[in-house]
């Protein structure tokens, strides 16, 4: 497997061996060193001297369930800081087919103007894409569909990338190709709009999968994985309802953001969860998708297609994040005003989590009514106008706040916290705090860990194993749900990872990946200026309670700075 690099300026791909120290990295663990080796920390995210970094894990590229992600990565223009933000579909296959370790995408354009970059067996070449300006994720997919064929990967830049707004993200296709996996977190759409780029097309015609050191082994491996997720129970409860099955979950310990961030439960619930997703779909039929793999290989098929009332489809997929911050969180009771809010900022290229927030933060400063989808709907338009008003919501929470005078924005690091209140699940809160991505869930959830989550104590030791085992997943390229079947077998990785390469791992490899890309990802923030007073929630968090349970986020100060001293 080859780095491929691309100088943007001069329009040049050079192919070149990577070097020792990357070669047992993938995924955000190759990431967090490709950037520690190669960016400045302290450079200008949008600058030149930043680099756009796509890396699929060490799994990816033999269609196993669940393990073909990729990690796209960059200094982000949100945080700061280091970023990773992963995404399912296509792209990661087709990189690997063509040999590809690390694409890196360096320097600036010559002159304005966007382009499209095409990859193949072939190499490089740039052409010119000014025709796509302006145009959504969606449109902009069906054209380069129509030009390159139906069997090309695709990573693209919807308005709001090409805008440069904080919360633009980069989306793939998926396996049906349309653009819905979205590499959502950090500004990574605004890092790529930089470097000239519209979209990145990857043409594997010609490629081959990679190789095995032994296959006989690796299928026996991936025989033994497969049975374990599929006999997991929770494989079949996120078949069935997908990530929406959380919503009861916040629901019940209280944790569901609701009217930014002020309560923990929302009076309407059964009209947004996931039985009611699930049942609302099975009545609509057309075409509604109930159970739909994100990447080709996947047996959880834990995504969906929603279709509106005249069963066509409206928008795939509405997740559990979106329900929460773009229903709960803005007081909105009704599955499809979220599904119509989800379909534009998706076709925007924008992160839903970030936005959600961001629109909550809105209603808080009396831009809109919280149960106001129409007029939500109506600031999701500013920002395709690219009003004022739309680049503000479109660049976040944090700095929609600061201009509008508002203390209660729910963010740490500049990003916007997911749709688990931390004062209630206080782990999480911890990982929100102190991971070096920001308040990410996928950083290091702990919904489901058997302990009380309004206890402070023990809940930073909680975060730091869930942080270091999703850093290695992210690694791997596996999904989250891939860990129900790792966990059923603790030799499962070890083996899939030593017949495919020939190495010699042993059985905490998930575990050296994990805090190989935390070290290195806390010694980026470190050399860009973070210190440990970034590693903090909102202070209105520790002293604001949360109703029902009252609860403020109160887990100390030590343990937020002890977190990763392992």
């Amino acid at each position: 497997m080859k780095t491929w690099r691309i100088n943007v300026r001069t329009q040049t791909l050079i192919i070149e061996e990577p070097p020792q120290s990357w070669e047992r990295l993938g995924g955000r663990a190759l990431l967090a060193r490709i950037l520690l080796d190669e960016v400045v920390p302290t450079c200008e995210p949008l600058g030149p001297l930043n680099k756009l970094v796509f890396a699929p894990g060490l799994l990816v590229g033999h269609m196993l369930s669940s393990c073909d992600r990729i990690s796209i990565g960059a200094k982000s223009p949100l945080t700061g800081g280091v970023k990773e933000a992963n995404a399912g579909g296509t792209t990661g296959l087709h990189m690997t087919n063509l040999g590809m370790k690390a694409l890196i995408i360096e320097d600036w354009p010559a002159e304005a103007g966007l382009w499209v970059l095409h990859l193949s067996v072939e190499g490089a070449r740039f052409e010119a894409a000014n025709d796509l300006a302006g145009l959504g994720v969606n449109e902009t997919a069906q054209r380069l569909l129509e030009r390159f064929g139906d069997k090309v990967a695709i990573a693209l830049i919807g308005p709001a990338g090409e805008m440069r707004l904080n919360a633009a993200g980069i989306q793939n296709l998926d396996k049906d190709n349309y653009p819905t996996r979205i590499a959502a977190r950090g500004g990574m759409g605004a890092v790529m709009a930089s470097k000239g780029l519209k979209a990145v097309v990857f043409d594997d015609k010609g490629g081959e999968r990679p190789s095995l050191a032994d296959p006989q082994a690796w299928k026996e491996a991936r025989k033994a994985y497969s049975t374990a997720l599929m006999g997991h129970p929770q494989t079949k409860v996120y078949h069935d309802y997908g990530t929406a099955a959380v919503a009861m979950m916040c629901q019940g310990f209280g944790a569901l953001p609701t009217r930014n961030f002020s309560e923990g439960t929302f009076e309407k619930i059964e009209k947004i969860n996931g039985e009611f997703l699930r049942e609302t779909m099975l009545q609509r039929g057309g075409e509604c998708d109930i159970s739909h793999a994100c990447m080709p290989g996947c047996t959880i098929q834990s995504s969906n297609v929603y279709a509106g009332p005249d069963g066509k489809r409206l928008v795939s997929p509405l997740e559990y994040e979106t329900i929460g911050l773009m229903g709960a969180n803005l007081g909105i009771g009704d599955l499809d005003m979220i599904a119509r809010l989800n379909a534009e900022v998706n076709d925007l290229g924008l992160d839903s989590i970030e936005i959600g927030v961001a629109l909550g933060v809105a209603a808080e400063a009396g831009l809109i009514k919280f149960g106001d989808g129409e007029a939500a709907l109506e600031l999701v338009h500013e920002i395709r106008q690219g009003t004022a008003l739309g680049r503000l919501i479109g660049s976040g929470p944090a700095t929609l706040g600061k201009v509008y005078g508002v203390e209660k924005v729910p963010v740490t690091k500049g990003q916007a916290l997911s749709a688990y209140d931390p004062r209630a699940i206080k782990g999480t809160g911890v990982t929100y705090a102190t991971s070096p991505q920001g308040g990410d869930h996928t950083s290091g959830l702990t919904i489901r860990a058997k302990i009380d989550h309004l206890d402070p104590k023990g809940q930073a030791d909680l975060s730091r194993m869930v942080q270091i085992n999703m850093a290695g997943y992210d690694s791997l390229g596996a999904c989250v749900f891939a860990g129900f079947g790792f966990s059923v077998q603790p030799d499962l990785i070890k083996n899939l990872i030593n017949t495919r390469y020939g190495w010699e791992m042993g059985e905490d490899f998930l575990q050296v990946l994990g805090r190989e890309s935390l070290k290195l990802e806390r010694e980026f923030n470190r050399r860009a200026g973070f210190t440990s007073a970034h590693d903090r929630l909102p202070e209105w968090m520790t002293r604001t309670p949360i109703p029902p349970t009252n609860a403020v986020f109160d887990v100390p100060d030590e343990d937020l700075d002890g977190v990763f001293n392992w």
